[in-house]
């Protein structure tokens, strides 16, 4: 039996993440939750903590993605156990939404359930070189040209669109039900964090073009928004509008070579003052155009 009682959010700040909700917002729920997705027959959410994967229950086995369980000893076999309260079937496959630990380390409790382990190429390489002792190793990788899982009558289309949060990142479609899971590159609802260290900003406005091309209505992200709602097309060009005036901002300022700390001071966008994660995350906005407008890189 899962324990249902609030625990300890470990891990829930990672610096891998890219949004994180107000801490007020997770105060009141329980640690570990699965919600099935309005409207599917087998799409379900799972949460733990600040992180979120989703798995398709189909009537020949589970894909399922994302353990999420980095620093937290039981997260992937509590992950398997949610799924085994939904269903009995087996477990077929895994699949990584991009390399990064937050989101794909402790999965060996599906590996030991005879699951197989999917991820791009990029990831495969950089997992195979970095052997990490809590992520399970992928066991077939995905090239730029993406891929079709077809399970118990349900398609899976996994797509990679270029560089943005990672070098690795698969899109997730669910063409029948109009889904897609994308993790950290296109937050819902909120101003980007950590997450911002790393990712590619001229590219990432190019992927988040080509992810409103896609037919789809529903997005689930990698970490939960306000209310824990799905995201929409709108979200995404709320994002990428947001991405866009950081970037002129922070042009303006480091073509005035007020790069880094005057630039990150004097580093402001009024207009999104009301969204979550302003006040916290608005330095690493800062900090990551800074890099691009006042370094190149």
């Amino acid at each position: 039996m899962i324990e249902r009682a609030i625990r300890g959010l470990a891990g829930a700040a990672l610096g891998l993440c890219l949004f994180l909700p107000a801490h007020a917002q997770q105060a009141a729920r329980p640690a570990i939750q699965t919600t099935k997705v309005a409207g599917t027959d087998g799409v379900y959410v799972f949460r733990n903590g600040n992180h979120q994967a989703m798995f398709v229950v189909t009537p020949d086995g589970v894909i399922a993605t994302d353990p999420i369980a980095y620093g937290r000893p039981n997260g992937g076999r509590d992950y398997v156990n949610e799924i085994r309260k939904v269903t009995d079937k087996p477990i077929r496959y895994v699949i990584y939404s991009h390399h990064h630990f937050d989101h794909i380390a402790g999965g060996q409790a599906f590996k030991d359930a005879g699951a197989t382990f999917i991820a791009h190429r990029n990831a495969w390489k950089r997992l195979h070189d970095l052997k990490d002792p809590h992520t399970v190793l992928p066991d077939q990788s995905v090239g730029d040209g993406g891929t079709v899982i077809t399970l118990g009558g349900t398609r899976l289309e996994l797509t990679y669109h270029g560089l943005n949060h990672s070098d690795s990142t698969l899109v997730m479609r669910l063409p029948k039900e109009k889904i897609v899971f994308i993790v950290d590159t296109i937050p819902v609802g909120g101003v980007p964090g950590r997450g911002m260290i790393d990712f590619h900003p001229l590219e990432t406005e190019a992927f988040m073009k080509e992810v409103m091309a896609l037919d789809w209505e529903r997005l689930i992200p990698g970490h939960p928004g306000p209310g824990d709602r799905l995201g929409t097309k709108k979200d995404v060009a709320d994002q990428l509008q947001f991405l866009q005036d950081a970037s002129a901002e922070m042009k303006r300022l480091a073509q005035e070579g007020k790069c880094w700390d005057t630039a990150e001071k004097e580093f402001r966008l009024p207009k999104y003052e009301p969204w979550p994660g302003y006040a916290s995350n608005l330095q690493f906005v800062a900090r990551r155009y800074c890099g691009l407008w006042g370094r190149g890189t």
